[in-house]
């Protein structure tokens, strides 16, 4: 009887362990296989010290992720190790919701994922929080308690019991193993919160995403957009920030995922030749003419890198680059796709080598092709001047120039070369006409040698009211020159501003105490206001400094 009664026993545990086994293993292998794609994911500051620490999971095998956005805030790096324990680092960020404390990102290597459900879950449906681990990853059953929707089509959770804090952003699944968002602990004691992994997963990246107020408030770079003209414009604008290691970066997704688009390469040459890593600009440049599918926009980026190099970078000690060497890759450019942008490049660099005639011949046959434009009449000018043309002959090119786009700010260098050449020819009128015009086509935002050019222009016609305001707003613009201030206070002394004409002088003087001709202007001043003292001091110390006029000056103004 007791034999009996141990045997029924065991026949009933057996059975239990059955329909446990049958509980537990109904649905864990899908579960379990969505806790592979759990990571932890730590965010760290500028200084290195660790910042947040959370988790969140993969959504794709190429590192597409999901987590919340808070730790990501101020962070400069971040790194996810998954349920393998490989260290993933953070490569760059899709997108992030600081409502919902939702964010996508990326990182590098192969990842494991997880599918995302299709749809919202229902209320009380069975769903599992699947937690981080590297063996077995641990997961909890809850039924949906309520379903709130959002956006018309995403699901807010709120589950029928409390999550741990070492749940927080772990991923809820329903019996397929597929993600229905991401756990969110919630201040109350009986319930746990999930946001909808697809909302999170949805952040795409635009080329002024950039810029997105949210998405700045991290160091960690912007995703480029799928979209290749998109991702030019990311990749424009972040040239623009002050920041080259940030900007690599985004050269190299740009290569990375358009490795037959020329624009990434030349980025790169471009960074590199900033550097002066002269072979580096030509490995790049290798790689990008064996890669590009258009092999003549690549020759002809080579072309212009060297042509820059040449121009402006002079290095006698590298002798693999020469005009010679630009000139021959425009003309491989052109070789593979005769394009008059081609055409204009060969008669640049022909330019740049000084053959002025021929330069001169193949810019003018391009006024008469697809691209003509001001910038060639121009640069015929410029040719004709090294020939030594006319003024009369000059001025008729830069005519052209302007008639091309009058009214546009393209046009503002052609105005003010061709008021140069009035200027130089004596017509001083019409040359401040130019520059008037070249001043409104720039807004007002030319430089300060532009201001004192036009304000001699302007005495020389007695404009001085004009030559005043022109004068001053060359100084505002280069405060350290004094040659500005002896010119102001020379024309307020010629129109009888006395006072102001020593202020003007004394301000150039704190700048140069060795500048004799503002101590000739102040001596006069001084001197018309009948302050003899002071005209005398300020002759003697302009005699000191061997200004030959102060003789005369300090007799007419003696005691």
């Amino acid at each position: 009887m007791k034999r009996e009664i141990i045997r029924m026993k065991r026949n009933i545990l057996l059975a239990i362990g059955i329909m446990m086994a049958t509980i537990t293993f109904a649905q864990p292998t899908a579960i379990q296989k969505a806790g592979r794609s759990v990571f932890t994911l730590t965010t760290f500051g500028a200084d290195g010290a660790l910042l947040a620490s959370t988790h969140g999971f993969f959504t794709s095998t190429d590192g597409q992720a999901v987590s919340s956005w808070k730790p990501f805030v101020g962070a400069v790096r971040a790194v996810a190790i998954d349920a393998d324990g490989q260290q993933h680092e953070v490569e760059a960020i899709y997108g992030a919701n600081e409502l919902y404390d939702v964010c996508r990102f990326r990182v590098g290597g192969t990842t494991t994922a997880a599918p995302l459900a299709k749809s919202k879950a229902a209320n009380g449906q069975k769903v599992w929080l699947v937690g981080y681990s590297l063996k077995k990853a641990p997961s909890k059953q809850y039924d949906v308690k309520s379903v709130e929707t959002f956006m018309e089509q995403y699901g807010y959770y709120i589950l029928n019991g409390k999550a741990a804090e070492n749940n927080a952003d772990c991923p809820v699944v329903n019996q397929n193993g597929e993600v229905i968002g991401l756990c969110q602990l919630a201040k109350t004691a009986d319930e746990a919160h999930v946001v909808d992994a697809r909302f999170a997963n949805s952040f795409v990246t635009r080329g002024l995403s950039i810029n997105d107020a949210v998405l700045r408030q991290t160091d960690i770079r912007v995703a480029l957009p799928d979209e290749i003209n998109e991702a030019r414009l990311t990749l424009m604008m972040a040239g623009e920030k002050n920041d080259s290691a940030a900007y690599a970066g985004y050269v190299a997704d740009f290569i990375n995922q358009f490795p037959t688009a020329i624009d990434g390469y030349t980025a790169r040459a471009q960074q590199q030749l900033g550097q002066r890593r002269y072979a580096d600009v030509d490995a790049t440049m290798a790689e990008a003419i064996s890669r590009c599918a258009a092999k003549d926009e690549a020759h002809s980026a080579y072309s212009t890198l060297i042509y820059q190099k040449e121009l402006y970078l002079a290095d006698s000690t590298y002798t693999a680059w020469s005009l010679q060497r630009a000139l021959d890759e425009a003309n491989t450019a052109y070789g593979i796709n005769p394009q008059p942008i081609y055409q204009h490049q060969q008669a640049q660099i022909i330019y740049a080598l000084g053959n002025y005639e021929e330069a001169y011949k193949r810019f003018m046959e391009l006024t008469k092709s697809s691209i003509r434009n001001g910038e060639l009449f121009y640069e015929a000018a410029q040719s004709r001047t090294h020939l030594g043309a006319t003024t009369d002959e000059v001025i008729s090119l830069l005519d052209s120039a302007i008639a091309v786009n009058p009214d546009q700010s393209i046009s503002a260098p052609y105005y003010l070369a061709r008021g140069r050449m009035y200027d130089q020819a004596e017509q001083v009128r019409k040359a401040i006409a130019d520059y008037n015009k070249y001043d409104t086509l720039m807004l007002g935002r030319g430089s300060a040698d532009f201001y004192y050019i036009k304000f001699k222009a302007e005495s020389r016609v007695r404009q001085f009211q004009q030559a005043l305001n022109d004068i001053a707003h060359a100084i505002v613009l280069d405060r350290l020159e004094p040659t500005y201030y002896a010119e102001m206070a020379a024309l307020q002394l010629r129109v009888n501003q006395l006072e102001d004409a020593i202020r003007t002088a004394d301000l150039g003087i704190q700048l140069e105490p060795e500048y004799a001709d503002l101590y000739i202007v102040k001596g006069i001043a001084h001197g018309e206001l009948k302050q003899v003292a002071e005209a005398q001091q300020a002759l003697t110390k302009a005699k000191e400094l061997g200004d030959e006029r102060a003789d005369g000056l300090l007799e007419k103004y003696k005691k």
